[in-house]
């Protein structure tokens, strides 16, 4: 399923040429411009053409001004420049209150120097610990927006478009999705795509594309060749073997018309998901970018589900048809204000997308076998039959009535050797439930506030009196 999605975060343009663009892929971005001057930003591992042409890169400690990534460097250098200022001052300090001492000295005058000294020794250190902290944050704060602190600029200059390759990870994006159950009928779902640059280039596109897909994608050559019968002959002894497959191996080399692809890797390809955005402005400070790509409404059945065999608390699940292919399972989910869950897991199930929004608290459910003595082996012919069974009790803590689904299960067999067969499901009142494949049980049940009910479920197997049988 492929899909187009325009954000708007400023006006469209109708124009069909675009003076600068961006495509984000998942191994690599391009971003065509055309540049103010030789300048690119502070970045590394970046390829840039003219005109198709490959364009070399030189560092550089010198940056425009007016770029913001520049200012925001020039503030770093500026505070660790203040911190050494602080500590040549601090170590001229202690090198002067090192000097030799005059034979006769004023004892008050020398108590009231090293007091003096001792005070401007605390305050620049006091102030060098005040700078360091200072510059440490700036440190974090440009590192998280550039990968390096030297520039890069074309060593020639480009007044056509210029095409930079950026490598994986340095612009990245993903989708968010998020759900609102207010009535449990129907769910608002709002899909999210959420960009980060990092690349310690400052981008400006009129067009940005968004592939879910890699921009470099090795498909090998595939052809038909047949399935051969062929009468069978025992195996020849190992040395005969090295021999034999050493010679197909020379024979494969030199016959290019035997040499197929047999063991080329199966290539798996998607439907490609993109999305479009006109007249984006992505600084690279390291901070997403969130933009709204879809909303739309769902009918939703919600339920109180337990799977006590594998785990024995109950938890909510709603379903809907989505309208549109849903691209990663981790949702938020809430109803009007009230957030429900920050990260739910969904998946698509028969037909349906299932959305586990949260626990039932409310719902206490222990499972334990049959006690032995409540177990009858007995041997008919040759055949032995041997029951068994589990009790379940499921508990309503609220003050409200429940609902529950429960999923159960007794043994399926494989073989005709063993045949499994549900004998009873007993409970004070009668329990509404319905048998399914593969040793299913549902039921269904429904709970008073405060109530316990509990449920025996028992089952028999039958199988030759020699087998062992294992479940």
């Amino acid at each position: 399923m492929k899909f187009t999605t325009s954000l708007s975060i400023l006006l469209l343009s109708g124009s069909m040429s675009y003076a600068s663009s961006l495509a984000v892929y998942q191994d690599h971005t391009f971003y065509r411009f055309i540049p103010k001057n030789n300048f690119i930003g502070f970045s590394k591992g970046v390829k840039a053409k003219c005109e198709g042409r490959t364009l070399p890169l030189d560092m550089s400690l010198s940056c425009p001004s007016d770029d913001r990534l520049c200012q925001v460097l020039s503030g770093l250098k500026d505070a660790e420049q203040k911190v050494e200022a602080v500590r040549q001052n601090s170590k001229f300090l202690g090198q002067l209150a090192s000097l030799p001492r005059p034979a006769t000295v004023d004892a008050g005058l020398m108590i009231e120097s090293a007091k003096e000294l001792g005070e401007a020794q605390a305050k620049l250190l006091r102030e060098e610990k005040d700078l360091r902290q200072e510059a440490e944050m700036k440190e974090r704060v440009f590192d998280k927006q550039a990968p390096v602190r030297l520039a890069i600029e074309t060593a020639k200059r480009c007044d056509k478009e210029v095409e930079l390759t950026l490598p994986h990870g340095y612009v990245s994006f993903s989708t968010a999705y998020e759900a609102d159950i207010n009535d449990e009928k129907e769910v608002r779902v709002t899909q999210t795509l959420s960009i980060t640059n990092r690349s310690g280039i400052d981008i400006e596109a009129e067009r940005a594309m968004f592939y879910y897909r890699s921009a470099h994608q090795t498909v090998y050559p595939t052809h038909f060749y047949p399935w051969i019968v062929s009468k069978y002959e025992p195996r020849p002894p190992i040395a005969v073997q090295k021999a034999m497959k050493k010679r197909a191996q020379m024979d494969m080399l030199m016959n290019t018309e035997q040499r197929e692809v047999l063991s080329a890797p199966t290539v798996s390809y998607e439907d490609a998901r993109e999305y479009k955005v006109e007249k984006l402005l992505l600084p690279s400070t390291g901070v997403p970018l969130d933009v709204k790509v879809l909303e739309w409404k769902a009918p939703l059945s919600c339920e109180v589900r337990a799977y006590p065999y594998t785990d024995t608390k109950a938890f909510h699940v709603c379903s809907f048809e989505p309208k549109y292919q849903i691209e990663q399972n981790q949702w938020k989910v809430k109803s009007s204000d009230e957030v429900i869950n920050e990260k739910a897991l969904g998946e698509y199930r028969e037909g349906k997308y299932d959305l586990y929004t949260k626990v039932e608290e409310d719902i206490q459910i222990e499972r334990e076998p049959i006690v032995n003595k409540e177990r009858e082996t007995g041997i008919f012919g040759g055949t032995a039959r041997k029951k068994d069974g589990y009790r379940l009790t499921i508990t309503n803590k609220s003050d409200k009535e429940k609902e529950l689904t429960v999923i159960e299960r007794i043994p399926t067999s494989t073989t005709e050797e063993i045949t499994s067969k549900l004998l009873s499901i007993n409970a004070k009142n009668k329990v509404h439930y319905t048998m399914r494949k593969e040793g299913q049980i549902e039921m269904k049940l429904t709970l008073a506030p405060d109530e316990m009910k509990e449920i025996e479920v028992l089952f028999e197997l039958s199988y030759d009196k020699d087998l062992k049988v294992n479940y």
